[in-house]
């Protein structure tokens, strides 16, 4: 499972401070530093507030694009007031692990959209994110979504099956698979993934946080529950 820059980040802060407390620990320092000494459990909280500085950093200028999902490819809600930004790999195994995860919080909250970001990276998975797109214009996103993954690591017998499972018009998903639009689509998720600090999949955004990795129910509920009532997520 691969990192999100700020993460690390993050925890680079944290040792940084807890090297420089230790340092103080001898030297007196002022009241600010003191309270630092005598509350060092403050120290994650920091780190998570310099990471969301550095994600809102991140997201200036491209929130709109980023919650502006392609044609069709919401799970959920697609008009809902919290948004949950997802990248994804058919490939991937952390993504597949996330599926439930995901599933359940769009059970759990009927105001939930999720912007599913096709994020092609792993070797033979671009035939699957452009079937996948073509899947959302038919308007059949979701159902092809939980084949693909359900038939196991991409391959054109298992993008097939998913198709057929979804129900889809082969001939006109084929033909759409290799048209400019979903060249734009891709390019456009790779760039957006790109100037996030992305590395792997998945990887989400969700109101000013970011970060990567098969998270676990909770955490992105944590997330979704974060986001200010007004703000309507990304």
């Amino acid at each position: 499972m691969l990192r999100l820059i700020p993460f690390a980040l993050a925890a680079l802060v944290c040792g940084f401070l807890g090297a420089w407390l230790f340092a103080l620990s001898g030297l007196g320092g002022s009241s600010t530093e003191r309270y630092l000494l005598d509350h060092p459990e403050i120290l994650p909280r920091m780190a998570e507030r310099l990471q969301n500085r550095d994600t809102a950093k991140r997201l200036a200028g491209i929130e709109g694009d980023l919650a502006r999902p392609f044609p069709g490819a919401v799970l959920g809600n697609p008009r809902g007031s919290k948004t949950l930004v997802e990248f994804t790999d058919y490939g991937c195994t952390y993504c597949r692990q996330s599926i439930a995860d995901v599933q359940a919080l769009v059970a759990a909250d009927p105001d939930l959209r999720v912007v599913v970001r096709e994020w092609p990276i792993f070797e033979g998975s671009d035939a699957a994110a452009r079937m996948a797109l073509a899947a959302a214009k038919q308007g059949k996103y979701a159902a092809f979504h939980d084949l693909m993954f359900a038939h196991g690591p991409p391959s054109e017998q298992s993008i097939e099956l998913a198709a057929r499972g979804a129900g889809l018009d082969l001939a006109a998903a084929r033909a759409f698979a290799t048209s400019p639009e979903a060249d734009l689509e891709l390019r456009t998720n790779h760039e957006l993934a790109r100037k996030l600090g992305f590395e792997g999949t998945p990887s989400w955004v969700v109101g000013n946080q970011a970060f990567s990795g098969a998270v676990g129910r909770e955490r992105l509920a944590d997330a979704i529950a974060a986001i200010a009532p007004d703000a309507g997520g990304v």
